[in-house]
């Protein structure tokens, strides 16, 4: 299975759009830090599919639990879990972002006629849907570096690509965008925008 890690891309032995209404809006450090979920280990829920035999959703929700979250894990019907076609996005700021990732990545690689499908959702472990959200790693450096900046200070997402930038003092905002553009992703972010400022 390849997987997509917010711009990372990973050969795994078997085996990052869209952005919700209220985080189109810009927030502040406060009003966001009690919405993220603790960095840590993600949970997946495996879909109800026909691609999938039980066991295989087995080995997948393992897998893929040791992924970053948000992501979603797609199969070529067609070509089995075991090909080159199975892909997880991960490491993306929404389900939605990562989805759209993973189909795409999936048919570009799929040798077989069926559609590509969505098999599995990697989410943080217990979650329950936030108005605001963002990929395992940005959520990290937001609570290691955002944080401890004191003020005058902007973070950047990119809602398709799950990267992110932060920028500080004068023209913070262009910094952050700045940052979030040139982080790798699978495709060149074009859609940063500022999503919390202080």
């Amino acid at each position: 299975m390849t997987v997509i890690r917010a711009g990372l891309t990973l050969a795994a032995g078997i085996v990052s759009l869209g952005i919700s209404a209220a985080a189109a809006q810009t927030m502040t450090e406060a009003a966001v830090a009690p919405l993220l979920y603790p960095v840590g280990e993600a949970e997946v829920e495996i879909l109800p599919n026909k691609a999938l035999s039980d066991k295989e959703g087995v080995i997948l929700a393992q897998v893929g639990a040791a992924q970053p979250y948000y992501g979603a894990i797609a199969i070529s019907p067609d070509d089995g879990l075991m090909s080159e076609a199975t892909v997880a996005a991960a490491n993306h700021h929404t389900i939605e972002a990562a989805k759209v990732a993973a189909l795409a990545a999936c048919t570009e690689k799929r040798k077989g006629a069926a559609d590509c499908v969505i098999v599995g959702l990697i989410r943080p472990k217990g979650w329950t849907e936030r108005p605001f959200q963002l990929s395992s790693s940005a959520t990290e450096d937001f609570d290691k570096t955002y944080k401890k900046i004191r003020r005058d200070k902007v973070f950047a997402i990119s809602p398709s690509t799950g990267t992110w930038g932060i920028g500080k003092g004068k023209d913070a905002a262009a910094k952050a965008i700045e940052e979030c553009a040139k982080k790798p992703a699978p495709v060149v972010p074009t859609d940063c925008i500022v999503a919390i400022a202080d």
